[in-house]
């Protein structure tokens, strides 16, 4: 790796420091959440200095052993422990390295033992580990390699060790190099005047288990930033350092999934999701970590000079990690660039689910929409003004008394009808199924869930009863399998009475929310199938409610309909299971800057399915708010507009005609786009690649791009970046690399590899596309999504300095899984040489289904071709087309000024060539 950039290491985390000094950064709601030093493993281990144990932890060299199915054990010890801790190393393709650490209970077995998260990984993990070598020892040090490209250096005492890059041996990831690794013990009962139980305001944590944390250091080496850790507001891409020099009054980062009302634009505290991934890149490799562990989290970035010493390795951040209780089930990623971590993170985790294409437009929800008349107006309103839109929501309001799967008869008399009515246009609905059931003798749910015991026990062994929505409520246990297949029948049309197959669901409050619990959320010491702790799976506990839900959907469907499912809470995996939104914003500028680096944070942990909601959920916002929130959302992947019942109605045509015709525009746009978006889910769908990215996912070596948070990727083709002042007169924008950019409205070319300061106009954002790309559009503006699946195509090429460029087309029935099967077309468009050719990509024998379109391309626009060529001619066949000068797009007003080929009408399913004469 080149060393010479890494001096500026350090004055660029200090710029990072900066805004943690901020009355806003200080102003969280220390009083309904608990801080770092309200939470006495946190505190406990931030107070641990580098190698402060009385004797080092170390692994007995006699006990290294390769197993037969490949991988490394050992014994690790310490002499304050009550039983050693055993160790496992084990490798997955390409450099991926998995560290398992447990305690050995053989010696002194506990009354409990430790929980391991289930139905994460994906199940073929551990058949996909490769066989290790023996390890070579000597001096105290053992080296086995984990690929051709890849070693892991493991010293005795104490513990330590690194994954480097084996031709030059440079370090890329170390665990434990400062010493901090600790494993509290589990213990059989509490010593003499010893007390467990930990108290926060009214709440009593009974803790009836004992002290069982776990905390540890990872070092990234070459890294100038880390980001990851979703989920938290932030204006700032990368993580910011939250311990050492320069950084006064920080929390950790803090993973523990929460209600949190009107949370904060910028602060390390936990939201509503949990991803305990981070990635980090730097000069010569790119580097991930993961933690499987479903515990509440704490984790540190540590500036430099934290540990007091002169000076600090160039190029290297520090982190410290701690948990409540769980094991060390880790997974250490190296990359030549940083979409190599992503994709290494996702072969464990799952890739997304590939979403119907209704599910890739435009949203509007509010809590609530108050009746069938109100959803038949909301649904006009939207063709009286020409704005499309597919998907219509029912928050909680719609049941009978918050109870789910039911829906208010006054209301919603007729909850069929009023389906088949919205279906009738193409459009599907939404309805919201929380996992809090009332606790009400006369509802059959909650009767039914009681009898069967299905619901999770207080300490005391009782079901659980807490306080939401409903008023009394309990919570079924989603960790036992049987209760998820029990839940996911709930979804049938012959259970769920009103419901249709145009009907998809919204899961809230699953973090889980509890009104009266502590921090707004289930007690520590409830109890989960397997005698498990809630403080143990609290992390996970929406990702298995979404699990369940989104399997009631594939079941209703006979598995045959893509599920569509909407998730607050989350964790590692979740991505498998539908979408996310970064939950309960607000209506204020900042929140709508801190969205993109919330929802390029999803993107890079596996969330690519995600948004935030247009407007802000509280409070109301002002008209030009609105207008620059859609033109920014409508590159969200998740793009839905969602408002507080409290609010003034928000619809998009109640500002007035100008604005009015903003918001269609910035919609309309959307819709032009969604060939893109489908094609680009596809590729989500099979690597990860998130659809929205950070521009150094895109561009690895340029610096300028790697805490860059305000402007994001769309894809490879697309630049954008929102406008998040009020009244802003003109905008900074770095494109980056060395071709040209053209504006998305009028193809004006723009340089690469410098900031443009731009005028800031009403009628959209900063959008560009990069040279050297293709991107597929449908112009015809339609109701929804569905009445466009016939409609022509448009192909934008935007020609590089060698006068070519390439992009892809992915097209399905939308709907079904009949791609799994082969029933797709994907193509490959390629301009080179004054001819466009489209190629076949699909796999040569995916399957013995078959998919196929009449579509057809109506018109390829040609940005940078010479405004002399006249004609094209049209292979095979022969014929001749016309080209002339028409506009980038067929918004109002819009000028020709780009070379356009008119009606060359080939198939999309079909090869052929378009020669420029």
């Amino acid at each position: 790796m080149d060393p010479s950039p890494r001096p500026r290491l350090i004055p660029l985390l200090l710029l990072l420091l900066l805004s943690f000094s901020s009355p806003a950064a200080r102003a969280w709601k220390k009083d309904e959440f608990r801080s770092c030093n309200q939470t006495p493993f946190c505190k406990r281990a931030r107070t641990r200095g580098p190698h402060s144990l009385d004797a080092p932890l170390s692994l007995d060299a006699g006990s290294l052993f390769v197993s037969s199915d490949g991988s490394l054990t050992a014994v690790l010890t310490h002499p304050s422990r009550l039983r050693p801790l055993l160790l496992r190393l084990s490798a997955l393709p390409p450099h991926a390295l998995r560290l398992q650490i447990d305690e050995d209970y053989s010696t002194n077995t506990p009354p409990h033992r430790r929980f391991q998260v289930p139905d994460v990984l994906l199940p073929d993990v551990e058949a996909r580990t490769l066989h290790l070598s023996e390890p070579k020892t000597a001096g105290g040090v053992s080296t086995l390699a984990l690929s051709s490209d890849v070693d892991v250096v493991v010293k005795h005492s104490p513990f330590e060790l690194t994954v480097r890059l084996a031709g030059s041996g440079d370090p890329v990831l170390s665990f434990n190099s400062h010493g901090l690794f600790d494993f509290e013990s589990l213990q059989e009962a509490k010593a003499e005047g010893e007390t467990w139980e930990e108290h926060f305001r009214s709440h009593t944590d009974t803790r009836p288990r004992g002290p069982q944390s776990i905390t540890f250091d990872v070092s990234f080496h070459g890294a100038y930033f880390v980001y990851g850790l979703p989920e938290h507001g932030s204006t700032s891409l990368a993580l910011r350092p939250t311990r050492g020099p320069g950084v006064e009054e920080s929390e950790p980062y803090r993973l523990f999934n929460l209600d949190v009302f009107e949370y904060l634009h910028d602060s390390p505290f936990g939201l509503y999701g949990s991803i305990p991934f981070m990635i980090a890149h730097g000069d010569g490799a790119s580097s991930g970590f993961f933690w499987l562990n479903a515990a509440e989290m704490q984790i540190d970035v540590l500036a430099p000079g934290w540990d007091g010493a002169a000076s600090t390795e160039n190029g290297r951040i520090d982190t410290l990690w701690m948990a409540e209780s769980g094991v060390v089930d880790a997974f250490f990623f190296v990359g030549s660039e940083p979409k190599d971590v992503i994709k290494q993170y996702i072969s464990v985790t799952g890739t997304p689910s590939m979403p119907q294409q209704f599910a890739v437009a435009y949203h509007q929800c509010r809590w609530n929409y108050r009746d069938e008349e109100d959803v038949a107006g909301v649904d006009s309103g939207f063709d009286e003004h020409d704005i499309p839109y597919d998907v219509l929501w029912l928050d909680i309001e719609h049941t009978d008394g918050k109870r789910y799967f039911t829906w208010d008869h006054s209301a919603f008399p007729n909850p069929e009808e009023m389906q088949r009515k919205i279906a009738d246009k193409g459009r599907k609905m939404v309805s919201i199924v929380d996992p809090h059931i009332k606790r009400d003798s006369s509802f059959h749910l909650h009767e039914e869930a009681t009898a069967k015991g299905y619901y999770v026990k207080d300490a005391s062994g009782k079901d659980f009863d807490g306080w939401c929505w409903p008023g009394a409520s309990s919570y079924p246990d989603m960790l036992n399998p049987e209760i998820r297949e029990w839940w996911a029948d709930k979804f049938s049309y012959e259970n769920y009475k009103g419901s249709t197959p145009t009907l998809y669901i919204w899961n809230d409050m699953n973090e889980p929310s509890v009104f009266n619990g502590p921090e707004v959320t289930m007690p520590r010491d409830a109890i989960h199938y397997g005698d498990v702790e809630h403080r143990e799976l609290h992390n996970a506990y929406g990702y298995y409610f979404h699990m369940a839900t989104a399997d009631g959907l594939l079941k209703r469907g006979e598995g045959k309909d893509r599920p569509f499912v909407l998730s607050r809470a989350f964790f590692a995996g979740s991505q498998r299971y539908g979408a996310v939104w970064t939950g309960d914003n607000s209506a204020d500028w900042d929140h709508l800057k801190s969205s993109i680096p919330m929802v390029l944070t999803l993107g890079l942990t596996g969330m690519s399915f995600s948004g935030a909601d247009i407007g802000g959920f509280f409070g109301n916002p002002e008209p030009d708010l609105l207008v620059r929130w859609y033109q920014v959302g409508a590159f969200y992947p998740f793009f839905r507009g969602h408002a507080h019942h409290d609010t003034k109605r928000r619809e998009p045509w109640l500002f007035g005609e100008r604005r009015t015709t903003l918001m269609r525009e910035a919609i309309h746009m959307r819709y032009s786009l969604l060939p893109y978006y489908y094609t680009l889910f596809r590729e989500a769908s099979l690597t990860g690649i998130p659809i929205m990215r950070p521009l150094w996912l895109e561009f690895p070596d340029d610096k300028e791009t790697y805490n860059n948070g305000e402007a994001f990727m769309v894809g490879p083709s697309l630049l954008a970046q929102g406008i998040y002042e009020d009244g802003q007169k003109s905008v900074s924008v770095y494109l980056p690399g060395k071709e040209l950019w053209y504006d998305l409205r009028n193809g004006s070319p723009y340089k690469g590899g410098v900031s443009h300061k731009l005028e800031v106009t009403e009628d959209s954002i900063p959008s560009f596309q990069r040279a050297g790309t293709i991107m597929p559009r449908k112009d015809r503006f339609r109701r929804s999504s569905t009445q466009m699946v016939n409609d022509p195509y448009t192909l934008v090429i935007a020609l590089n300095s060698s006068r070519a460029a390439e992009g892809e087309l992915y097209v399905d029935d939308g709907k079904s899984y009949g791609f799994e099967q082969g029933a797709f077309i994907h193509r490959h468009f390629v301009f080179a040489d004054n001819k466009l050719t489209s190629t076949n990509i699909a796999p040569d024998n995916p399957g013995n289904k078959k998919f196929s379109t009449d579509c057809v391309i109506e018109r390829v626009i040609i940005l940078g071709l010479s405004s002399a060529a006249k004609k094209a001619i049209v292979e095979p066949g022969n014929q001749e087309v016309g080209i002339e000068l028409g506009p980038i797009s067929l918004r109002r007003g819009s000028s020709s000024v780009a070379p356009t080929v008119r009606k060359p009408n080939v198939r999309v399913v079909d090869d052929w060539i378009i020669r420029i004469a």
